[in-house]
């Protein structure tokens, strides 16, 4: 007996934990039963009041005493009145027992969804895994890359909580035009939770690092491999762009896919971005207006009207983008030999508004009498400051004395020790001990005597210590620039993108780095993956990169030119010349700081000292 009963319960509560339907039907089943024996002791009373009707109509008429409790009012006669008011109360609890069922249920389903483990129905979309504070610029850029779609999404999978991640992307990116984000919660590096995502749908999938992970790195490499190796994996080539912290694993995750994955080191990147941009000044700007989807950005194009012409006669055809480069068999050269002929394969790089407003004009004159013959002077010395010191140091060195003269220095002031660093050929390397938020600390170095100045983050500390006490360095420089009266040329690496905010200010040479370049660099490369060998060769030493000269090398200062002026100047130095800045609007945020990336070919205008001509040069 003992065994029959546990028998049943056990069955009984299996049935019971098989969710909505199965209790449902149970219910059904209970309802339909207990309907039928109060109908059968109706007709063994002989109480039911209506004479001669049928099984199926004194069924009916029980079920709906059961269902409504105001029938019992209409029933006549003792034994019919009992009997129907006992199936009324039992119609109450079953009908409680539907609604706390189809409640519960209910709850469970709001739950589930909160929770965000539903699964996503997406195709063409663009995949986010992982979460940090570059996944808002990554958004941002991506629905502004999307404007021009019909039917755009966004999905994200990262283990965090659903509602929380969506509200921080309300909160930070605003308005993202007609573009669909839908979250989901779930870990990426499971198989089963990537099914969550549609990854095999996905036009672009993007990798960001787990920065809370002990080893971020490997945490984005088992992504890559779940994705890569997953047996449910789309046919065609996935385009993968994944974020690494360090150079040691590079050659690891290479081993992973270096076909569908277009591996970014972000601590290199920001470290050569850092170094250029400190040298040169505007150079941000330029930076920022071709990684963001906003002015001017890099585009690739085939135009069957050139294939035979050279560079340069190509370069003067595009009326209003800027060739820079030929995408050939593969491989990128940016600032080709002048008389490089194109050809039908041939992809040519360059500098547009939006792809839709590449146009090319046979139809061109220029004065090769307003073309300078100066002479170029000699590289000088430099002294370049860094203030604290991180993993990234190295790096920036190393870069930095790529570009150096010879006999140039680096001071680098910090209260912490020393760093082991290698000796480099062109610079003399100095190290003060000193805390470089404290006034007389920088008094002591002599600020104004140096050339450019890099404030590093503190990676040891929290991203809101370290960027505080970056906040803090930045603001005293800033008040010994007001002070002397001079303007320095100041880079300033920031952990956390919403304290670059704070820290902003209107001068373009006091330039903020943050992981936001890094969102930039990944959203551009997730809409056309050839960008991540254009954006590897400029943020080098090696090969050409974007520099800004006088505009006295090039064209005869106080004489109307265009674009064709400088370029045909240009190429005559072996470089190709994409704009020009202006020294008189140097402090103007309106005018864009002087710069002008990309003007219209026949757009006439003056050159005086002081002004800079934009161009890819060699070194």
């Amino acid at each position: 007996m003992r065994s029959f009963l546990d028998a049943v319960r056990y069955r009984f509560d299996n049935l019971m934990s098989k969710g909505l339907l199965s209790l449902t039907a149970l219910l059904t089943i209970v309802t339909v039963i207990f309907v039928v024996l109060m109908t059968l002791l109706v007709i063994l009373s002989s109480s039911y009041p209506v004479q001669g009707e049928s099984l199926g109509e004194m069924i009916w008429f029980s079920l709906m005493h059961a269902l409504d409790p105001g029938t019992v009012v209409g029933a006549e006669g003792i034994a019919y009145r009992a009997i129907m008011l006992i199936t009324t109360f039992g119609g109450l609890v079953f009908l409680a027992g539907l609604i706390g069922i189809v409640s519960g249920a209910f709850d469970d389903k709001v739950e589930q969804l909160r929770k965000g483990r539903s699964r996503v129905i997406e195709t063409d979309h663009t995949l986010i895994l992982g979460w940090n504070s570059r996944v808002f610029s990554v958004v941002k850029e991506i629905s502004l890359a999307n404007l021009s779609r019909k039917k755009a999404s966004i999905v994200i999978l990262a283990p965090g909580d659903k509602v929380e991640m969506e509200d921080a992307i309300k909160e930070q990116v605003g308005k993202i035009g007609k573009t669909r984000v839908v979250v989901r919660s779930g870990d990426p590096m499971s198989l089963a939770d990537l099914e969550l995502a549609s990854h095999g749908t996905a036009r672009a999938i993007v990798i960001l690092a787990a920065d809370e992970a002990e080893n971020a790195d490997l945490v984005t490499m088992k992504t890559a491999l779940a994705l890569v190796n997953n047996p449910n994996r789309s046919k065609e080539n996935y385009h993968i762009v994944a974020e690494l912290q360090t150079l040691e694993n590079l050659e690891r995750a290479k081993l992973i896919s270096d076909s569908e994955v277009s591996w970014i080191l972000a601590g290199d990147v920001m470290s050569r971005i850092m170094v250029q941009t400190s040298r040169q000044s505007g150079l941000s700007l330029i930076f920022l207006d071709l990684l963001d989807f906003d002015g001017d950005e890099i585009y690739f194009t085939k135009q069957p009207q050139l294939v035979g012409k050279t560079y340069l006669q190509a370069q003067h055809e595009f009326s209003n983008s800027s060739l820079i480069g030929v995408l050939r068999d593969g491989e990128v050269s940016l600032n080709p030999a002048r008389t490089m002929k194109i050809k039908a394969e041939d992809q040519l790089i360059v500098v547009a508004p939006d792809d839709s407003m590449i146009h090319t004009s046979s139809v061109y004159t220029f004065d090769t009498g307003a073309i300078s013959n100066s002479k170029i002077a000699p590289a000088k010395p430099e002294k370049a400051l860094i203030l604290g010191q991180n993993e990234n140091l190295p790096v920036i060195l190393s870069e930095l004395s790529q570009y150096v003269a010879k006999g140039s220095s680096v001071t680098v002031v910090s209260d912490s020790n020393k760093m082991p660093l290698p000796d480099h050929a062109n610079l003399k390397l100095n190290f003060v001990s000193g805390d470089p938020t404290l006034r007389a600390t920088l008094d002591k170095v002599k600020i104004a005597s140096f050339d450019h100045i890099i404030v590093l983050a503190n990676r040891e500390l929290s991203e809101e210590q370290s960027d505080a006490i970056t906040l803090i360095t930045l603001l005293q420089l800033r008040s010994i620039a007001k002070k002397s009266g001079k303007s320095f040329n100041i880079v300033t690496e920031m952990l956390d993108d919403r304290n670059r905010q704070l820290a902003e200010s209107a001068e373009a040479d006091d330039f903020i780095v943050s992981d936001q370049l890094i969102g930039l660099m990944m959203s551009q490369i997730a809409e056309n993956s050839d960008l991540a060998d254009v954006f590897s060769y400029l943020f080098s030493s090696e090969g050409s990169e974007i520099s800004l000269h006088p505009a006295s090398w090039y064209v005869k200062l106080g004489e109307m030119v265009d674009m064709h002026v400088l370029i045909e100047a240009a190429a005559k130095r072996g470089e190709t010349a994409i704009g020009y800045r202006k020294a008189e609007l140097e402090s103007s945020q309106q005018n864009a700081y002087g710069v002008a990336l990309n003007p219209e070919k026949v757009r006439r205008f003056k050159l005086v000292e002081g002004d800079k001509v934009i161009v890819l040069a060699e070194g």
